[in-house]
């Protein structure tokens, strides 16, 4: 595992429990950036998977061979489902003998770039998707029974309308405690849409399940929970029912944010930590050379974060304070890019999804592939 030097502070009242972590990146391009200098990291130390003092280890895979995997979601007997999206598929694994069932293909998705069929979620018989259609991204949900030999059901229209691009689509969906759907997108590279409260692009939104605005939202009438940012791409609650989100950087910081609802992340005016007025800073922010934050899960006190461009495994401790400790990374480049990580409903498990058949990786024998890892 690896640690980064940081400066924290508490969060409460205002402040904001500060930390500067070498370690994680996403892919560089110009453009404004306000934050202090990073230290060069120490040197790596040994992988977690051979320290037993370690709070995290792989058990093993539970599945591979799978292609341009994004999304995953838990059914209710612990399978899981999971996203192709390149191949505009759903695949069901089973959760103890990683055997591989289609259960469809998603009519309509139109994959290219960091587009395609993304972000899943499971909820009353209904399975969620986030996916890039010809003129627009849009969430759609279809009926599913869950049992043996069920197909997916055609595919409805949740919210349609979401800002498309080549790059920055977002794309990760996820039920709140509040039984609510949030959703995290993308600027799709027009950098102006994340200030744009009147635009869907760059934000985080909150919705009833069938797609309207949630009761309560910050701004009446409408899906937006909070703005000015340039690429959601993981969204979790921690046992408090804080929601945490990761976010690409551009070319200083990765991003760790807390989200209030109604706040401003401050891109593209602030990218990272800046102390500005008017915005919110980042919990944790990280080089964007080691990071390219992708899914995040809340397990045992912390976040983990799964990183693409770092290929490795955050854990951000986190506490009842609002405090975040020292973050830590685990796998530094054993298992390549690495896309989704998810809790299972117990806590002590995570899947961890690796990512090197999207186009940007070296895939190898097994790639990609589902790992189970228990959480000490």
């Amino acid at each position: 595992m690896s640690r980064g030097r940081v400066v924290s502070r508490t969060l409460t009242g205002g402040a904001v429990a500060l930390l500067l972590a070498t370690g994680c990146s996403s892919t560089p391009s110009s453009g404004p950036s306000s934050a202090p200098p990073a230290s060069p990291p120490p040197a790596s130390t040994a992988p977690p998977t051979t320290s037993p003092a370690a709070p995290v280890r792989v058990a093993g895979t539970l599945t591979e061979g799978l292609k341009s995997p994004w999304g995953l979601a838990e059914l209710p007997g612990g399978d899981l489902l999971v996203s192709s999206r390149d191949e505009r598929t759903v695949t069901r694994i089973d959760g103890r003998t990683g055997r591989q069932t289609p259960v469809g293909e998603v009519p309509g998705v139109v994959p290219g770039g960091e587009g395609g069929l993304l972000g899943l979620a499971v909820r009353d018989g209904w399975v969620y998707a986030y996916l890039t259609a010809e003129s627009d991204n849009r969430i759609v949900r279809m009926r599913y029974g869950g049992g043996a030999g069920d197909r997916l059901g055609a595919p409805e229209p949740v919210l349609t309308g979401l800002p498309k691009g080549f790059i920055h689509n977002g794309g990760r969906i996820a039920f709140g405690p509040d039984g609510m759907l949030y959703a995290g997108t993308g600027e799709t590279g027009r950098t102006g849409l994340a200030q744009d409260k009147g635009s869907l692009g760059g934000k985080i939104l909150r919705m009833t399940p069938e797609g309207r605005p949630a009761p309560g939202n910050p701004f009446p009438g409408s899906l937006v929970y909070s703005y000015g940012h340039r690429n959601v791409q993981g969204l979790a609650w921690d046992a408090d029912g804080r929601l945490w989100a990761s976010e690409f950087g551009q070319n200083t910081w990765d991003e760790l944010n807390l989200i209030r609802p109604g706040r401003n992340y401050g891109w593209p005016v602030v990218e990272g930590i800046a102390g500005r007025a008017g915005y919110t800073d980042p919990v944790a922010q990280w080089p964007t050379s080691e990071a390219s934050p992708s899914g995040i899960a809340y397990a045992r006190g912390a976040i983990w974060m799964a990183g693409l461009r770092g290929e490795r495994l955050w854990r951000i401790p986190l506490s009842g304070a609002e405090r975040s400790g020292e973050p830590v990374a685990f796998l530094k480049g054993e298992y390549g890019r690495l896309r989704t990580v998810q809790a299972t409903a117990g806590g002590t498990r995570l899947w961890l999804v690796t990512s090197e058949t999207d186009t940007r990786g070296t895939p190898g024998p097994g790639d990609d592939r589902i790992l189970r890892l228990e959480v000490g």
